[in-house]
């Protein structure tokens, strides 16, 4: 599968990590904010919690994506290629600009844990890319004649020595009425 052009990838997968983002808080927002909130006002309180943290959990996520794919972006023109450790690498580096403000360590520990999600998800795709059904090569010759479908012939009664009726010529033949008929001669 083919991706957008850098800028735009940029932008693509900000919005995507936003509505991904949205969406899982106001699934979970909506679940907490009625388990806190007293009996009888639990779907007021669900919706409350949604408007109010579940626009906030998305912009973190896209944030987090738009580091990504800046990073992301940036390793591709630098490195000239597009592969798994350039993922792997804006996944360190995502970790370690979003922890930064925790001092060195805490951005270290996070680019560690940013690394090495993003080399399990990568090594995920990979193996199920690699289990998949293969695409054919793309330059392929035509399949020859003997290699084309040929549909099943109309099924034929079994031999006599296998129990079958034989059939050994037909002639038509004309009846009273002077209508033809066909009669079959067995053996």
């Amino acid at each position: 599968m083919e991706r957008d052009p850098c800028p735009h990838r940029i932008l693509d997968d900000l919005g995507g990590a936003f509505a991904m983002g949205a969406i899982g808080g106001t699934v979970w927002h909506s679940v907490a904010g009625a388990r806190n909130s007293p009996s009888g006002e639990r779907i007021a309180g669900s919706l409350y919690a949604v408007r109010a943290r579940a626009p906030v959990l998305g912009g973190n996520f896209a944030v987090w994506g738009g580091l990504f794919s800046t990073f992301d972006c940036a390793l591709v023109a630098m490195r000239g290629k597009e592969d798994p450790w350039n993922a792997i690498t804006s996944g360190a580096l995502t970790g370690y600009v979003l922890a930064a403000r925790g001092g060195w360590r805490a951005a270290s520990r996070s680019a560690l844990v940013g690394g090495v999600l993003l080399a399990m998800i990568e090594g995920l795709n990979h193996m199920l890319l690699k289990m998949g059904p293969q695409a054919p090569p793309p330059n392929m010759p035509p399949p020859q004649p003997s290699e084309r479908y040929t549909p099943p012939q109309p099924a034929r009664a079994p031999p006599a020595s296998l129990g079958g009726l034989a059939l050994e010529g037909t002639r038509p033949a004309v009846d009273a009425s002077g209508t033809e008929v066909m009669q079959d001669k067995w053996k």
